[in-house]
């Protein structure tokens, strides 16, 4: 089937639901929909104000999930004390990304079938609903509902923003706006700890989720008001459309997965909580438990074939495994150095929260800057595994320099670092999802996106436990060796807040400084891990092949489905 775009649309034709140049207004039955979902991609594409707008509102969408990942780390010890549910702390933080986690490969398959726009604002609304709830709680319990209500809503807007990006822009101007909107949303992880400190000091921990509801309305009002052209052809909604939709959704496959995934997070929850010792019959079970039913998941799948929720095939594809690889180990990782950045300032150099938060801002913007230039180089040169070696280089060295840190360290090499670390975390960010928009055909995209966040996700998860883990045994092993005299469990109760470290020992003696050494080699333990990780995705993305975003983009128009990343492994 040959692509085309209709002439000089006007505002009627822009507003229609059906935007494939060669579909009628007769084509709403379901026997035509699968062969229209699977058909190839439109190229009516947005320009101009309309596109900044879109780019805006998605931002905005975007920035709200990763604010609301962290934003509550400063705001719980109010919210326990007001509650009186210290025993609550983990549900707090938790819910939102087991939630995230389970629905996040079925949104996939939402945006596969369905008009993005719409899906989008679907989920939008219940990622506003649980804010408002949360916001509104009037106990802990309510509280621990509205976040798993947010979560469930967060898991269809990232996949869905670049889904929607990738069906207003062409092929080879894509990686500029994803990587503006994943440049300039991922502030909102580091901002998170500040805006829900200040918050919780000068208002109330309630604006951490009221703060949601105007921002996500603003959001809304854009995305209705801008016609957005869809990837493929998508038809009209009916009933028939729904009986035909239904069964290609793998409502059984999700059903399996969602308890694998959950077991699995849960049991990884609890054993770097504390709450229970990872010997336990309790973490064994869950751990069983979810390797047993992602066992039967994987049998189900391999049996549904590429009607799965995670089809095999596309999994199998070299361009895939070897873009969810990169996109884990470097946003994973990017997660957990977040937390652990402002850590060093804090516990190491002794300075508070939002100072701390200041300190973070050479890594934010250098960030930022490169996933701009990274994007507009991709558009320009067409090649993006240049930029995903140097993402992983630079990101390699970038977090074995900070390793190096110590209290001592001066402020023009902690700031040299960071940079050399955010250039690495900007030029790498978004050629994960170019590369696989670029090699799979039009109708996989949505479900390609939707497995790469959630590895991401379940990355990310994974890495933190690793981290505190590794962190808090070193931390216990260092004190004992730097500061005998101290209690190892008053150290960690202190956490790595600046005063409460200093409170420890007398200020200016000799413990203190064993003390910020013990921290020191603790934390260069975490971001060595980190380094490694970042090395597996330096290895990893020879993987994604040398393409040309400029002319795969005619080459996918000649062959139909343009599936050109079918190497399989």
């Amino acid at each position: 089937m040959e692509k085309g775009s209709p002439e000089d649309p006007g505002p009627s034709q822009l507003d229609n639901e059906a935007v494939h140049p060669k579909a009628s207004t007769e084509q709403n039955n379901a026997s035509e929909h699968s062969a229209q979902a699977q058909g190839t991609e439109n190229t009516e594409y947005i320009t101009g104000a309309k596109l900044l707008a879109l780019d805006g509102s998605l931002i905005l969408a975007c920035f709200l999930i990763l604010l609301d990942t962290s934003i509550l780390g400063t705001a719980i010890p109010q919210i326990t004390s007001d509650f009186e549910s210290l025993a609550d702390v983990g549900w707090y933080a938790g819910a939102y990304p087991l939630a995230n986690a389970a629905l996040q490969p079925l949104t996939g398959k939402l945006y596969t079938y369905f008009r993005a726009k719409y899906i989008f604002l679907i989920f939008l609304f219940i990622f506003e609903l649980g804010s408002l709830i949360c916001g509104a709680a009037q106990s802990s319990s309510m509280l621990i509902a509205g976040r798993v209500i947010s979560g469930l809503g967060a898991s269809g807007l990232m996949n869905g923003a670049m889904t929607i990006i990738a069906g207003s822009t062409p092929l080879e101007k894509r990686p500029l706006h994803i990587g503006i909107m994943l440049g300039i949303s991922s502030i909102g992880l580091v901002a998170g700890p500040l805006v829900g400190g200040a918050f919780t000091q000068y208002a109330t921990w309630r604006w951490c989720f009221y703060i949601n509801l105007p921002v996500g309305g603003i959001t809304a009002i854009l995305l209705l008001i801008i016609h957005i052209p869809d990837l493929t052809y998508k038809a009209p909604v009916t009933m028939s459309l729904i009986r035909k939709v239904v069964p290609e959704l793998d409502l059984f496959g999700f059903v399996l997965f969602a308890p694998a995934a959950l077991m699995f997070l849960l049991a990884l929850q609890f054993g770097s909580e504390g709450t229970h010792d990872w010997g336990e019959a309790t973490i064994i079970g869950l751990f069983c438990g979810a390797g047993v039913t992602a066992i039967v998941f994987i049998a189900w799948e391999w049996h549904m074939g590429d009607r799965a929720m995670i089809p095999g095939s596309m999994v199998r594809q070299r361009v895939v495994w070897s873009s969810a690889t990169v996109n884990l180990c470097l946003l994973g990782t990017m997660v957990t150095g977040a937390y652990y950045l402002p850590m060093y300032f804090q516990a190491v150099r002794g300075v508070g929260p939002s100072l701390s938060g200041v300190y973070t801002l050479p890594a934010i913007v250098a960030q930022l800057i490169t996933a701009m230039v990274s994007g507009v180089g991709i558009s320009k040169m067409g090649y993006y595994l240049p930029w995903a070696i140097v993402g992983g280089v630079l990101s390699t060295v970038g977090n074995g320099l900070i390793s190096t840190l110590k209290a001592s360290t001066s402020n023009a090499t902690w700031i040299g670092f960071q940079i050399i670390l955010g250039v690495g975390r900007g030029a790498g960010m978004q050629v994960a999802s170019i590369a696989v928009q670029n090699c799979l055909p039009p109708h996989q995209i949505p479900i390609s996106l939707a497995f790469l966040i959630f590895s991401q996700n379940l990355a990310a998860s994974i890495f933190m436990v690793i981290a505190s883990t590794i962190f808090t045994r070193s931390l216990v092993s260092e004190v004992k060796k730097h500061v005998p005299s101290l209690e190892p469990q008053r150290v960690l109760d202190a956490g790595g807040v600046a005063t409460a470290v200093r409170a420890l020992v007398p200020e200016g003696g000799e413990d203190l400084k064993g003390l910020l050494r013990a921290y020191e080699g603790s934390l260069a333990r975490v971001w060595w891990v980190l380094a490694g990780l970042t090395g597996v995705a330096l290895f990893a993305c020879w993987g994604m092949g040398w393409k040309d975003v400029r002319k795969q983009k005619q080459k996918q128009g000649k062959e139909g489905d343009g599936g050109d990343g079918g190497e399989k492994v």
